[in-house]
């Protein structure tokens, strides 16, 4: 049984401000030790659960964030930028069983500690046919079409709700409550390890592949904070603007949908100045 974990950071273990997750930040520095921690309770969780293999995939910002030197040893870890499917890269060669969103978090426009939905702050809210979706819901369906089930999701107790929208048979393991963008709940390291573990070796006993489902086409739609970035956007080849800040395509696939996201947010992510937004 191989596992692939989607590591994001925004949904960590006592990560509630944006400091705490942005690189070179002294807060930064002491929330890697929390973040690595999820994933190792995870690692563990998984082989108690009777994983032979699990690989990492770093899925935050810079995506060199997770602590290597402190990694369980018995894990392996995809680190650094330009992946094929970003926060899901490896899960497209075959051989997962089963998929972990650690860390996760709201989407964009929704309740959440920290939500957004790729980009910190300048997407407004994404919806694919017709639903807002989170990174969770966006990944779940590129998971879908390689017949990957989701079996583990973690975060705060918005993302917790939202994963019983895209993976209602997985566990969720909630690490702190929601008070405020800014602000939640939180519980202790030593309780969230003892939590996820017991939840990533009952969530191993979903790893079971199944038949892909194509469910496309899939219609995109993305909002942007300012009207120029909606324009921005629309360099990218089949993504038209539908309002003063919004644009939309539709792919058949969502390997295709979730790539066209990625250049999307990318170009966006150049197109904001730095003093007016």
């Amino acid at each position: 049984m191989k596992i692939l974990i989607s590591a994001d950071m925004e949904g960590a273990t006592g990560v509630t401000w944006p400091g705490d997750v942005l690189p070179g930040s002294p807060q930064w520095e002491r929330c890697r030790h929390l973040f690595t921690s999820d994933v190792n309770a995870a690692i563990a969780g998984f082989f108690d659960g009777g994983a032979d293999d699990v690989l990492v995939n770093e899925a935050h910002w810079s995506m060199r964030n997770l602590l290597l030197e402190k990694l369980d040893e018995r894990a392996r870890m995809l680190t650094g930028k330009h992946k094929t499917l970003s926060m899901v890269e490896g899960i497209q060669h075959g051989d997962i069983d089963g998929v972990a969103f650690l860390g996760y978090h709201a989407a964009a426009g929704a309740e959440g500690v920290l939500a957004h939905t790729y980009l910190a702050n300048s997407l407004t809210g994404v919806w694919v046919s017709g639903t807002r979706a989170s990174e969770g819901l966006l990944n779940s369906l590129v998971a879908a079409e390689y017949g990957v089930p989701v079996v583990l999701v973690t975060g705060d107790d918005r993302t917790c709700e939202d994963a019983q929208g895209y993976a209602p048979r997985a566990p969720a393991v909630a690490v702190k409550d929601y008070i405020s963008r800014y602000a939640a709940v939180c519980r202790t390291p030593a309780r969230t390890a003892a939590d996820i573990r017991a939840a990533a070796k009952n969530g191993a006993a979903l790893a079971v592949r199944y038949e892909p489902v194509r469910g496309g086409p899939f219609t995109m739609e993305l909002e942007f904070d300012a009207e120029h970035l909606a324009g921005a956007a629309t360099c990218v080849p089949g993504v038209e603007q539908t309002g003063e800040r919004r644009v939309a395509y539709t792919m058949a696939t969502m390997y295709e949908a979730i790539r066209c996201f990625k250049a999307v947010t990318t170009i966006v992510s150049a197109a904001t100045e730095e003093e007016y937004g």
